[in-house]
């Protein structure tokens, strides 16, 4: 470089010359010029690393090297420059971590490390007599707390900490940065309140927007503030009233407080911020009639009153006085708008380019806006408006945004042939537009025509006016005839909706040729046949393939795996017989599969290397034919569904399956769903991303649940009813904390109903009906609240809800002996019980009958028989007295004639016998007692008698 012989060189000025050097080239080349003060090398194409041959500039006290592509880390030796008072490295691509050395320099004024993407660093505590004055980090890495030391660094006069990653409180000590000017927190996570500003009368610029700060704003006193110029508190939840001293302030030009929780009547407020010509407070929770007040502010160029609760008649001649006005919207609150004109010889609104007045009750179009030429953006939906679209709103010379949907239009007012339209967004779904489609603006990228009553033919060369369209809906209406070839002309195209019409034909081979542009491809509840074209592109980028409920057949195509970045994929109610696809397991970013409804058949146990769907969400295999055994390896790849919504920070802003159409516009396509959820079919017209479901009824799927579903803990509902599944029901269930829906109905399970079920908070629907299953329903627990439908067909089912009565209590049962039943519904366990006691009683009467001498030993021995056996099971035999025994001692001769004497004197033989009335009770296992039973007399005993006779109750 020339410059390296001017050694006594002091201040070098080199921005925006092309050196294009590296860092060894150049900083080797400055490392002559000892003296230098100054160092300016802005966008001067520079590249890193910085070389250590630059330390030896001792005496520079500013560096500045922004705009350049050092694409390396800060050296540490900045901190040693002893002078160095500025620093700035703007969008300097420093990569790494910044040494926070630097900060603690008690030199340095000035600090500028802003648009430094992969920047990292964070905050130690301040040096006490620091001298920084500029602080700029925005849109760097930097993150953690700011520490209360800021509150020392008392010279601060601008702070931008924007679009970072700091968190925690805002410091409570800033309020003792009096000499603030400028301060810019926006887009980072402080949270908690913020401190009062008061002591900071200097600031012209305060911006807090898009934090988590809540609490009120008026801990400041905002009537001391003589140089504001602007405060941004959007997109938090700051609460409580709005101060009314903040309109008092005279520098005050833009005033933004939208999307937050501010609440109250602004009726009673005034203003004399003259200067204001932006004010937002849109979506919040303020109410009351109109603010009049508004209409003082004639310097006002953007009005915002959106999305809040402010209700009344409104004309809008009233505030026609604002001239100035660029933007107004009055959307959806509880307003009726007046848009009749006034008698005035002046234009309305002669500035206004952008005019939003959805859901304003209005019924008829403006007549003020024929004569508006500068109107780029109307907003007319969700009114009341009837009859025809003017044909002078359609060619508006100036209009590009034009939103008309949701109200009561029936038809495009002619003559329509060759009118030109510079119309780039036309939305009209929601009315009752009919017959053939009219008008095409040829300009248009986005065109939503969808939920009207058009009932033609799709014109032949419809896709000659989709030139440059990137989102198109014909969806929920009544089209007929095949889906035109020409459709394929629009190489812009990313979004094609035709669902719910009545097409027929084939699906276009050109459309899945077309799938490197496509994002969304919707053709479902038609009724095209033939099969799905194998011709998917290697560059797919389809995102969402919905072609549920047509006559779809044939095969899932191969090619479908090349799409990579597919989210949604709904086949279901189609005539497609094929085994489960697991050439598709490879989808990495695959949220939903819908298979239902069709001819699947075979296992879904992919083989080979693991699954990646781990983002799978809503899996809908039912009512196929599928197989066999769920595999653990298989179901353990699936890691969405044990997502813990108490673990993951993204449960805590749920965010909606959707697809962005225009990067620089809010227009996205949102995806829909038909799911089954406790027992109803619904369509989830937003698919959230927590939410999980799992429905593979109604197949032949068999053996136990694997305990991989046991860290589903994400799962919402849960279907596996109409299967062949046996087993228990695993306790694990109890561990789906999220769970609303379980069914497992109509399959095989036994056992009894675990307990851990109660453990599910927040189950609302239950059927575990057509099993097996036996014991108690848990007591005690919300199990009870569900109907007697939710159990039935367990026939070994007892308890609440259902009508059968438990025998005993649970804390009482023994330990339930399975069940052995036949098909032909036989209990062959008390058939086989009574045939072993029939066959035992018989082989001890029929010796008694038919041989002497063992009847004669049982007579003899008999009483000690009775009075060692009876005992043992609760009965009680006395025996005849002595006396008795005597007697019959006498009166039975020991002679051949034995046995005739002994029937003779039969009467005289009696006695007592003493039993407890005994029953055995439902499960034979334990007998029950009636203690009321007492002692009788015994009948006359015959000795062919005697043994029953002293024993039967």
């Amino acid at each position: 470089m020339l410059v390296r012989n001017l050694t006594r060189l002091r201040h070098l000025y080199l921005d925006g010359i092309n050196i294009s050097a590296e860092g060894n080239l150049w900083c080797r080349a400055l490392s002559s010029l000892t003296n230098l003060q100054v160092l300016s090398m802005s966008s001067c194409h520079l590249s890193g690393p910085i070389h250590s041959s630059i330390f030896k500039l001792r005496s520079l006290s500013v560096i500045r090297l922004d705009g350049n592509k050092l694409s390396a880390p800060l050296p540490k030796f900045f901190a040693e420059f002893q002078n160095l008072t500025s620093l700035r490295l703007s969008d300097a691509g420093l990569t790494g971590r910044f040494p926070p050395e630097i900060l603690q320099a008690i030199t340095l004024q000035t600090l500028d490390l802003s648009d430094n993407k992969l920047l990292n660093g964070s905050f130690e505590n301040f040096p006490l007599n620091a001298s920084l004055q500029t602080l700029v980090l925005s849109d760097t890495k930097f993150g953690g707390q700011v520490p209360e030391s800021i509150g020392d660094l008392g010279q601060l006069t601008r702070l931008e900490l924007a679009r970072c990653n700091f968190s925690g409180p805002v410091p409570e000590s800033m309020r003792k940065l009096t000499q603030l000017v400028y301060l810019d927190l926006s887009s980072n996570k402080f949270s908690g309140p913020v401190p009062s500003f008061s002591s900071s009368r200097n600031l012209t610029e305060l911006n807090l927007s898009d934090n988590q700060l809540n609490g009120t704003i008026d801990s400041t006193d905002w009537s001391g503030f003589s140089k504001l110029v602007s405060i941004d508190l959007r997109n938090n939840t700051f609460n409580g009233t709005i101060p009314p001293n903040l309109f008092h302030i005279p520098s005050l030009k833009k005033i933004l407080l939208a999307q937050n929780q501010f609440s109250g009547n602004l009726r009673k407020l005034n203003g004399e911020a003259s200067l204001l010509d932006t004010l937002d407070l849109s979506s919040n929770k303020l109410q009351g009639p109109f603010p009049w007040f508004v209409s003082k502010f004639q310097g006002l160029k953007i009005l915002s009153l959106s999305s809040n609760n402010f209700s009344g008649f409104i004309p809008l001649r009233a505030i026609h006085n604002l001239r100035n006005l660029s933007s107004l919207d009055l959307s959806h609150n509880q307003l009726s708008v007046d848009v009749t004109a006034t008698n005035s010889s002046l234009p309305v609104f002669p500035n206004i380019t952008t005019l939003k007045l959805a859901s304003c009750n209005l019924t008829k179009f403006p007549d003020f806006l024929k004569n508006q030429s500068r109107l780029v953006y109307l907003d007319l939906s969700k009114n009341k408006i009837l009859g025809g679209i003017p044909k002078w709103i359609l060619e508006a010379r100036s209009l590009l945004h034009l939103n008309l949907s949701h109200n009561l239009l029936q038809e495009f007012e002619g003559p329509l042939q060759n009118m030109t339209s510079i119309l780039s967004v036309l939305d009209l779904h929601g009315n009752l537009l009919q017959g053939q489609i009219s008008f095409l603006p040829q300009s248009a990228t986005y065109l939503d025509y969808s939920n009207n009553n058009f009932n033609s033919i799709l014109p032949a060369e419809i896709g000659d006016y989709l030139s440059f369209t990137y989102f198109f809906s014909l969806s929920s209406n009544r089209f007929q005839g095949i889906i035109p070839i020409s459709v394929c002309k629009s190489t812009y195209l990313k979004v094609l909706d035709l669902s719910d019409n009545s097409l027929n034909g084939t699906i276009p081979q050109c459309l899945t040729q077309m799938s490197s542009y496509f994002s969304v491809l919707n053709l479902r509840r038609n009724n095209l046949e033939g099969v799905i074209s194998d011709t998917f592109l290697q560059h797919c980028g389809l995102q969402t393939l919905d072609l549920n409920r047509n006559l779809l057949q044939g095969k899932v195509p191969k090619s479908l795996a090349k799409c990579k970045r597919l989210e949604v994929l709904d086949l279901g109610n189609n005539q497609i017989n094929d085994t489960f696809p697991c050439h598709l397991k490879k989808l990495s970013k695959l949220r939903v599969l819908v298979l239902r409804a069709n001819k699947f058949n075979g296992n879904i146990h992919c083989t080979g290397k693991k699954s990646s769907w781990q983002m799978l969400q809503i899996v809908d295999l039912a009512s196929n034919s599928f197989s066999g055994r769920l595999h653990q390896t298989f179901l353990s790849a699936w890691k969405a569904m044990q997502a813990d919504e108490d673990e993951d920070e993204t449960m805590s802003k749920p965010k909606h399956l959707r697809f962005e159409v225009l990067k620089l516009n809010q227009f996205y396509y949102q995806d829909a769903i038909t799911v089954t959820v406790k027992g109803l079919e619904l369509e989830l017209q937003k698919i959230l991303t927590v939410f999980i479901s799992i429905d593979i009824s109604s197949n032949k799927f068999e053996g136990p649940i694997p305990e991989v579903i046991g860290t589903f803990k994400a799962l919402y509902v849960l279907n596996f009813s109409h299967n062949a599944f046996t087993g228990s029901i695993p306790p694990f269930l109890g561990n789906l904390s999220q769970l609303e829906s379980l069914d497992l109905s109509s399959n095989h399970f036994g056992g009894e109903i675990p307990s851990q079920l109660v453990n599910l908070n927040f189950l609302s629907f239950l059927n575990l009906s057509n099993n097996n299953l036996v014991g108690q329903i848990p007591k005690g627990t919300q199990l009870q609240t569900f109907s007697e439908a939710s159990f039935e067909n367990n026939k070994g089912l007892c308890g609440p809800p259902l009508n059968v009565h438990c025998a005993i209590e649970p804390s009482q049962a023994p330990h339930t002996v399975p069940e052995f039943r036949s098909k032909d519904g036989l209990d062959w366990q008390f058939i086989f019980i009574g045939l072993g006691f029939g066959a035992g009683a018989a082989a001890l009467v029929a010796p008694l009958i038919f041989w002497n001498r063992a009847s004669k030993w049982v007579d003899d021995n008999v009483d000690k028989i009775l009075e060692f056996f009876l005992p043992k099971v609760g009965l009680t035999y006395t025996c005849p007295d002595d006396e008795a025994n005597e007697n019959l001692e006498e009166d039975n001769p020991e002679d051949a004639d034995e046995g005739k004497e002994r029937e003779g004197n039969a009467e005289e033989y009696r006695g007592r016998y003493c039993v407890f009335c005994s029953k055995l009770d439902k499960t034979r296992k334990k007998v029950i007692h009636d203690l009321n039973c007492t002692c009788h007399d015994s009948p006359s005993l015959s000795p062919s008698s005697s043994t029953s006779s002293s024993f039967s109750p």
